[in-house]
């Protein structure tokens, strides 16, 4: 090649509209992603914890890079070499790496607990806090890949739940702080998406007050990915509307995603309390009650203990629709 077709060359390169994206292994969300900015003409960096293992991006001509979302000095030295990539700029910066931990909150292990937090949340704020410069030079956007999760108490997923609830706060302040730089904060707040996510067998101790329902429980760790919307479906949505010109703080997308939005938008927060498996479980109705230790479990509520010699105590009653 010429010297001045070098030039062109990399001219191409460095006026093309730059996205970082963190977890892009096969098979989850962010591999799709990957795939369709790419599709749409971006130059497309994508990180893993190996980058073997995201060889189809790379067969793809996406640009693999090594990261460890837990670990500061790996955040670093991709901010380095990001930044001699892309002379200093990046125009879009998507958080997507995240882990669920699906256990009743009475059963929650701390260990396990701590590293959620790690890598749904003080990852994110890591990577933010890291790349923002580079975002100022280019009058970026951050997308933050939100959850229904953040917003309605999802039946056994107290953790994530939480992890989702601060990570959309966290975004919510940080749209506020980095808009006099130019820089935009998006959240997409994500229903059921056929993912990675519940790629993890969480089991109940055998002393969990939920071993009665147990099998149920077990269902429910693996129910978004019996109803989730197939992630290409969601990545080419997600990306319409990054690129589409029209700056929204965030938007909703993937299975019950609109229902959860209406039921948050227009009805009283009660309506999460009494119904919280409206969306992870459509196969029990709100009345779904199990007797555990003398005490009624009433979808989530504890009620009053029913008499031992009362002919309403009733076990393991499960309503199907």
């Amino acid at each position: 090649m010429s010297s001045a077709a070098s030039n062109i060359s990399n001219h191409a390169i460095m006026s093309q509209k730059t996205i970082l994206i963190t977890g892009t292994n096969p098979g989850g969300i962010g591999n799709s992603l990957a795939r369709e900015f790419h599709a749409k003409g971006l130059r497309v960096l994508a990180t893993a914890r190996k980058t073997d293992s995201i060889t189809d991006l790379a067969d793809l001509g996406i640009e693999t890079l090594s990261l460890e979302v837990t670990d500061p000095e790996s955040i670093k030295a991709l901010k380095e070499e990001v930044a001699s990539r892309t002379n200093g700029k990046l125009d879009y910066l998507v958080n997507n790496a995240g882990r669920n931990y699906t256990v009743p909150a009475t059963d929650i292990d701390f260990e396990q607990v701590q590293l959620t937090y790690e890598v749904n949340v003080f990852g994110v704020m890591r990577m933010c806090q890291a790349f923002t410069p580079l975002l100022i030079e280019a009058k970026g956007t951050i997308v933050q890949i939100g959850s229904l999760a953040g917003v309605m108490p999802y039946v056994f997923g107290s953790v994530y739940n939480s992890t989702k609830a601060a990570l959309h706060s966290y975004s919510n302040t940080l749209r506020v702080e980095l808009e006099p730089f130019d820089v935009k904060v998006v959240t997409v707040v994500t229903g059921g998406v056929k993912s990675r996510i519940a790629r993890n067998d969480w089991q109940l101790p055998r002393d969990s007050i939920y071993l009665p329902i147990e099998t149920e429980y077990l269902r429910r760790t693996k129910h978004s990915q019996e109803v989730g919307m197939p992630n290409e479906q969601y990545a080419k949505s997600v990306v319409s509307q990054v690129l589409g010109g029209r700056h929204k703080r965030q938007f909703w997308e993937g299975s019950f995603s609109y229902i959860v939005w209406f039921l948050n938008a227009f009805m009283p927060a009660k309506v999460f309390v009494r119904i919280p498996s409206i969306c992870a479980e459509p196969s029990l109705t709100i009345h779904t009650r199990t007797t555990i230790s003398g005490a009624t479990l009433a979808c989530g509520n504890l009620e009053r203990p029913t008499p031992r010699n009362s002919p309403e105590r009733y076990h393991d009653t499960v309503e199907r629709t």
